[in-house]
């Protein structure tokens, strides 16, 4: 018992060492993130939120905390989870179209101005990298989310596009890192929104 407990608190120690870690360095591009949401949801635009696996996840927890709210009552504001429609996703993978799954949804449902939130631990994940071209071929701007190098979505990436990367090779530290990020992200839209201290 007193490994399982070592190794326990092991892993809340790497955890929270990293996220201090990277404080300083996604301090910049969190707050542009906000910043980036904030001007779209004032010009009537919207967000669109996708990943895969734990990914997945994090893009229907970040919608759902816009869809209803944060910390703060205030009205709900306009994001969509790609990874939340089932038969959308199965119908696109059935037809062996795995790699469009989320590009097909990107170029049918977002508009220029529209904004693509894209997490990938890998930064290779060929439907993210997919999703990342139909949302830059529709004008849409990118928030692009990825562990280690950040591998081939960073190349996708335009000069007012946002990449917050997470320099670590383990996924399961990288996606709490993506958590933090994504409730960072809400608070301070709240703030931008509506002036808190």
């Amino acid at each position: 018992m007193t490994d399982l407990h070592t190794r326990i608190s092991a892993q809340f120690e790497e955890s929270g060492r990293l996220k201090i870690e990277l404080a300083e360095l996604l301090a910049g591009p969190i707050a542009r993130s906000a910043e980036m949401i904030v001007q779209a949801l004032l010009s009537e635009k919207k967000v669109l939120a996708c990943g895969n696996g734990g990914s997945a996840s994090s893009a229907q927890y970040f919608a759902s905390r816009m869809l209803n709210r944060y910390y703060l009552e205030r009205p709900g504001l306009a994001a969509i989870a790609l990874p939340a429609d089932i038969s959308t996703l199965t119908s696109i993978a059935n037809d062996n179209h795995f790699e469009q799954v989320f590009a097909r949804q990107v170029t049918a449902l977002g508009h220029h101005g529209d904004i693509l939130l894209a997490m990938s631990t890998s930064g290779n994940s060929g439907n993210i990298l997919q999703a990342i071209t139909a949302a830059r071929e529709n004008g849409m701007h990118v928030i692009a989310f990825s562990g280690g190098d950040g591998g081939g979505l960073v190349e996708l990436l335009g000069e007012d596009d946002i990449h917050i990367g997470v320099p670590h090779e383990h996924p399961a530290r990288i996606q709490e890192v993506y958590i933090l990020t994504l409730h960072c992200i809400c608070d301070a839209i709240d703030c931008l929104l509506l002036g808190v201290n």
